[in-house]
């Protein structure tokens, strides 16, 4: 149960893939010899994971996956954190549990014993920095009602689900429960689109929880927000689903982003880069910094502003999770 006073005991608490990336630069010609969609993201299996790992240079493994990635940018804004997911008992669940305990997250979830193995993002940056991702899912999707903690989920001011896990059964019925859970406690439930294909597949679900009131705050982009709404323009599109969430932000990568909350609109530009390296986890630091306003109830362009920094430092350098000290720039910027 929450604490007797409600006062949470976290400000986010997250349900997503357990996942570790093996990155390594490529040119745009092994792009198309692998026949990758570049800068997309696809879902492999097994034997296509060991295919693509063959044909990688030399790589750099860094745990991510996209929720998790978030926490690691609201721990550094010193958010208090929490993290649901689902590893498998060998060397690559051990990194990833070991790296999200380091930040400062708090992870609990029993690792799972035997085949198939902690899932692996394997992620090929091209020389302007886009990524082509192609993910497999391994043990992460395997994560069932019964490994959530239902405290922890009720003892945070946010629940925040990722798009990317709604695709296997297990963790959709986690997801489910979590959501009811936190709602019962007086939560507010934020959600991730993640990707225009997670849209094609589970759009009917994802309208049908915007519909029934069940999420609070929306983070799309403007490709998403195109195939959530089926309208090609950004405009028509926010104009179509803003009123359904009371918090809905539209990042625009390279054009900033826009929040709408209950009417009230707020803009902003990017933050200036001198390169972009990698683009891998702009989205999801973009939610890190505009949750860590949000959960100090900072005005809507804070919030806007403090994830253009995030998504800002993170497209810097390779790697999804944040290298500088994000409250030394978020202070440098607004004042904190």
């Amino acid at each position: 149960m929450p604490n007797s006073d409600n006062s949470p005991r976290y400000d986010v608490i997250a349900i997503g893939n357990a996942i570790v990336d093996v990155m390594a630069p490529c040119d745009d010609a092994l792009i198309e010899e692998l026949q990758m969609a570049k800068g997309g993201m696809s879902l492999i299996d097994a034997d296509g994971a060991r295919d693509l790992y063959k044909a990688m240079g030399p790589a750099k493994e860094i745990s991510g996956g996209s929720a998790a990635n978030t926490l690691a940018g609201l721990a550094t804004l010193g958010a208090r954190c929490a993290f649901i997911g689902q590893v498998a008992s060998d060397q690559l669940g051990d990194v990833f549990s070991h790296d999200i305990r380091a930040a400062g997250i708090d992870f609990d979830t029993p690792a799972r014993e035997g085949e198939p193995p902690t899932a692996r993002c394997l992620i090929f940056v091209t020389p302007d920095g886009e990524r082509t991702m192609n993910t497999f899912l391994g043990a992460s999707q395997f994560l069932p009602p019964a490994a959530l903690s239902e405290e922890a989920i009720a003892d945070a001011k946010i629940l925040y689900l990722e798009g990317y896990l709604w695709d296997p059964e297990e963790p959709r019925s986690a997801m489910r429960r979590a959501i009811e859970v936190s709602r019962n406690a007086g939560r507010k439930v934020a959600f991730t689109a993640s990707e225009s294909f997670v849209i094609d597949r589970h759009g009917d679900d994802f309208r049908a929880l915007i519909a029934e009131g069940l999420i609070d705050i929306l983070f799309v982009n403007e490709g998403e927000l195109a195939t959530l709404t089926g309208e090609d323009d950004f405009e028509a599109g926010l104009a179509k689903l803003s009123p359904n969430v009371p918090v809905l932000v539209a990042t625009k990568g390279p054009n900033g982003a826009v929040a709408i909350a209950n009417g009230t609109r707020g803009e902003v530009a990017a933050e200036a880069v001198d390169a972009v390296v990698d683009t891998t986890g702009a989205g999801d630091l973009f939610a890190a910094g505009f949750l860590s306003g949000h959960v100090k109830e900072e005005s809507l362009e804070n919030c806007l502003t403090r994830g253009a920094i995030c998504a800002a430092e993170v497209i810097s350098h390779y790697g999804a999770r944040p290298e500088a000290d994000l409250q030394a720039l978020v202070a440098a910027k607004l004042g904190d």
